[in-house]
Parts: structure tokens; C-alpha cells; sequence
């Protein structure tokens, strides 16, 4: 249901009111939302972000953040006032290109108003100061995200609309921009987050971390990590800048599987093309401090010392989720599933089952979870994250690759992260890419049956048989078809 009902009512009546005491406003109110299918209220109409510029204070004995956002954005129409989504906190003043808004306030949206009109086009800067503590959000699925407190600080996690806990802007994943992030913390703790460290400076007992993010990011994947760090600085092969930050707690125990990340880096690049952005790395913070890994842009963060598999999911999607981005959360499985297909190809590439065995071991799962809902359409938002997006989302990517063949499915593979690099896509764009990729193949029963259709398909190979398991497990490398090859 639309939050229409619920803020812009009182936006409209105020306009009113204004033109009709001879204030002259012109253009309208941009949308409270953006009508996601699973979340009507993340996001916000009449404008595009370009660049967030971020100025925090934490300090966690008091659980005290004091923000300064400074959000630059075009609009997209003729603007009267637009809305910002941010969740709790206290706002204690707004301008617009330096000079005083008016603005009100309504569950997660904070209404503008401009001094101004914003004419269609134009550039803008807002500013917004706020302050207090900040929340955590519990999903449709149960599960926490927004601002955790940790033993020894805090971790802001976004996925899907965490990010309005600590920061104000236009919280939908359609809508990416760069950042530019300080956060000051009491001297002795650090802050970690996206992108570059670009410096780190003492005074009065405390320290300020200064990070940018040029490549456009959604501000689900934006994060701040904050507490007591081992970091280390390396290289991948290919000359990447890697960051690792980790929970003294969990150094020993996570050195093995952390050290691998160039491997992990040089290995996905040569199944999805160039990696994306100009830095990666990781986030290891103690096991109870977050209830789940996410795929954080640049690095990571994990719950306790991931292992391989998991790291490989959570890099695998700064190619599929980080750069390429869905459009709406009914999209999911576009991060979801091919990072979990990731999972597959890195097994069958290190001496584990065959993609093939994967696929089948699956489709013989006696599992109701399993097949509860087609992958490109979640029954509702708590299950945007369930089992048929990750591992029915996977199987689609399997049966694509069985009816075109390795060369053409892998071609299939980098040639969408490159045509998607830093923006946004949907299902419908998906399938389309794949039919012009592979003209003349009928796609037909994979996007109804197992793509979009409900319940447990037949499986079936691009001849109609049904397929039979790959034979025994290699010891690595790759063979030709589609038991493992490319």
C-alpha cells in the first residue's frame, strides 16, 4: 500500500496554503516513495542522488551519533518539496543550497521544503544535521540490520532498508551514488568502511576516518564498522588494493580463509570479467555481533571467520548485486542466485561436485521450501531472501548453461556484468540479454517452469530428455559440457 495516504496529504495542504497567501510555489511534491513491489515506502521520487557526503560521530558508551549529511542530487521535475527516508533520530536543522527549509516529518520521511522551486534539471544540495540514537530494524524475515550495537562499537548493515537508521537520503536500490564518509570515534577504536581510506587523523582523544567511494553504490551496501580492529593491507596479483579489518577475537581463526582473497579476487575474474570497483577486502566481526554475512561494497562483513564458499558468495557479488543492481527488490535473485552459482562453479573448480551434482542433489531434495515460490517472484518481502532465491535462482543460471553450453553460458556470465557495470537491472532485462545472446534457442520453458513458474518443473535438457547426473567427481579443473567446462 502506498504511504500517500499517510505524508503527503499534510505536504499538499501546506503547498496549498502557501499558494494561496501569495507564496507563488510551482512544480509539485516529488513521491514519498517509488512503489517497490515488496517495500512501497524505501525510496523517494522527483529527484536523483549523485553523491552523499557524510559527517558522523559515534561515540558508543553513550550509543550518541551526531550526523551531518550533506546529499547531492538533479531533479527530475519541477520540484515544490521532496522527501528524504530516514528512520528515528532527531533532526535539528535542513537547508537547501545553504539557505533554510522548511520541513516536517512523518514515520521514515522527512518532507523539504525548498526556499526555492527546484526546476526540472537542476542541481541541489541539501544539508540535513540530526542526531541521537539510532535504531535497529527488524525485517519482514526476522532478521536485524540498520545500526547494531557491538561489545566494542557498532555495525551498520542496509540490507534492504537498514541504511535509514543512520543516514538521510533515498534509500531504494534504483537510486546509487558515490560517498564521501568521516566518522570520528574515541582515540584507540577504528572505523571502517567502503571504498578508500583516504585519511586518519588524531586530536582531543579521538580519531577520524575519512573514506571515499567513487564507483556508484546503493545505500543498502554502504557500512560503517566501528570497535577494536586488527587490519592488514595487501595486493592481489593484479596490483587490487586489499583491506581487511578483523575482530582481534577472530584473527586466528579466520588468517586461513582471509588470506585466500586474492586467489578468490584473480579465480572470479577470470569466470565474470574484470572485477569492478577499486579496492576489496573484508569485515570480520565476532559472531554475535550480526546474525548473517552481507555483501558490504568493497569488503564484506562476516559474522565470525567465514569459510571459503561463503567468502566466495559475498565477493561474487560485487560483480552481481554491487555493480550490477537490481532495480526492485523483486529482483533478488539476480545477487542472489548467481552468487550462489558462484558457490557452485568455485566446488567444481577445487576438486568438489560438479555444478551438474550440485543441480541434481537439489532438484532430488525432497524439500516444500525449496519449491514455495518461483525465484523472479518472492511470495512477499520476508521471503525476498529465502531458499528458492538463492538455490532456484542458481538452478535457472544451470539450466541456461545445459541448453546454450559452456561457451556461450559463460560468454552469457561476463558479457551481463559488463553491459549492467555500475547500474541497475531487472528480471526482464535479464532474459532479454540472454535471448539476444543466444538467437534462435527457445528460453520459453526455463522462464515459465523454473524462472517464473510454481512448483517443481519437470527437469529437462534442451533435447526434452531428462538429464542424468554428471559421473564421479573430478579432482579439479574443468571438463567440457555441462557437468563442468566452460
Amino acid at each position: 500500500m502506498s504511504r500517500c495516504a499517510t505524508v503527503v496529504p499534510s505536504a499538499v495542504a501546506v503547498l496549498l496554503a502557501l499558494t494561496a497567501c501569495g507564496g507563488g510555489v510551482e512544480g509539485t511534491p516529488g513521491g514519498s516513495g517509488v512503489r517497490d513491489p515488496y517495500f512501497p515506502k524505501a525510496g523517494n521520487g522527483g529527484y536523483d542522488v549523485t553523491h552523499y557526503a557524510l559527517d558522523l560521530a559515534y561515540v558508543p558508551g553513550t550509543h550518541h551519533l551526531t550526523g551531518t549529511a550533506t546529499i547531492t542530487a538533479r531533479a527530475t521535475q519541477d520540484l515544490s518539496a521532496f522527501d528524504l527516508d530516514l528512520r528515528g533520530l532527531r533532526v535539528e536543522q535542513v537547508t537547501v543550497d545553504g539557505r533554510g527549509a522548511r520541513w516536517n516529518r512523518a514515520g521514515q520521511e522527512l518532507t523539504v521544503r525548498p526556499p526555492g522551486e527546484l526546476d526540472d534539471g537542476d542541481t541541489f544540495h541539501v544539508t540535513v544535521r540530526y542526531s541521537g540514537t539510532p535504531v535497529t530494524i527488524t525485517d519482514p524475515d526476522g532478521s536485524q540490520e540498520g545500526w547494531l550495537r557491538t561489545a566494542d562499537g557498532a555495525l551498520a548493515l542496509g540490507e534492504p532498508t537498514g541504511s535509514m537508521a543512520w543516514f538521510p537520503g533515498n534509500h531504494h536500490p534504483s537510486d546509487k551514488a558515490s560517498y564521501d564518509l568521516a566518522v570520528t570515534v574515541p582515540e584507540g577504536l577504528r572505523a571502517v568502511s567502503n571504498g578508500e581510506l583516504a585519511s586518519e587523523t588524531s586530536k582531543g582523544g579521538r580519531t577520524t576516518f575519512r573514506w571515499r567511494t567513487t564507483e556508484p553504490m546503493a545505500s543498502y551496501l554502504a557500512t560503517v564498522a566501528i570497535g577494536d580492529y586488527t587490519v592488514s593491507r595487501s595486493t592481489t596479483g593484479g596490483g587490487l588494493p586489499v583491506y581487511v579489518a578483523v575482530d582481534p577475537e577472530q584473527a586466528e581463526e579466520s588468517r586461513a580463509v582471509l588470506v585466500r582473497i586474492p586467489e578468490v579476487v584473480q579465480w572470479a575474474e577470470g569466470v565474470f570479467g574484470p572485477y569492478p570497483f577499486s579496492s576489496t577486502g573484508a569485515i570480520v566481526d565476532r559472531e554475535y555481533d550480526a546474525a548473517y554475512a552481507l555483501e558490504t561494497q568493497n569488503r564484506p562483513v562476516f559474522p565470525g571467520a567465514p569459510d571459503a564458499e561463503t567468502l566466495v558468495h559475498e565477493l561474487a557479488h560485487q560483480w552481481y548485486g554491487n555493480s550490477v543492481t537490481p532495480k526492485t527488490w523483486r529482483d533478488m535473485w539476480l545477487n542472489e542466485g548467481f552468487a550462489t552459482y558462484a558457490e557452485w562453479l568455485w566446488r567444481e573448480d577445487h576438486g568438489g561436485d560438479t555444478a551438474q551434482q550440485t543441480f541434481d542433489a537439489l532438484y532430488d531434495e525432497n524439500s516444500e521450501v525449496l519449491w514455495a515460490f518461483p525465484p523472479a517472484s518472492p511470495s512477499d518481502a520476508a521471503h525476498i531472501s529465502g531458499r528458492s532465491v538463492y538455490d532456484r535462482g542458481a538452478m535457472v543460471l544451470h539450466r541456461i548453461r545445459q541448453t546454450v553450453g559452456d561457451d556461450r553460458f559463460f560468454g552469457i556470465l561476463r558479457g551481463w556484468a559488463s553491459a549492467h557495470r555500475h547500474g541497475n537491472a531487472d528480471t526482464g532485462d535479464f532474459t532479454a540479454y540472454v535471448e539476444r545472446k543466444a538467437p534462435g534457442v527457445d528460453f520459453g520453458r526455463i522462464w515459465e517452469e523454473w524462472l517464473y513458474g510454481d512448483g517443481k518443473p519437470a527437469r529437462q535438457d534442451r533435447t526434452g530428455a531428462l538429464t542424468a547426473p554428471c559421473a564421479t567427481p573430478r579432482t579439479g579443473g574443468r571438463a567440457g559440457g555441462p557437468c563442468g567446462g566452460r
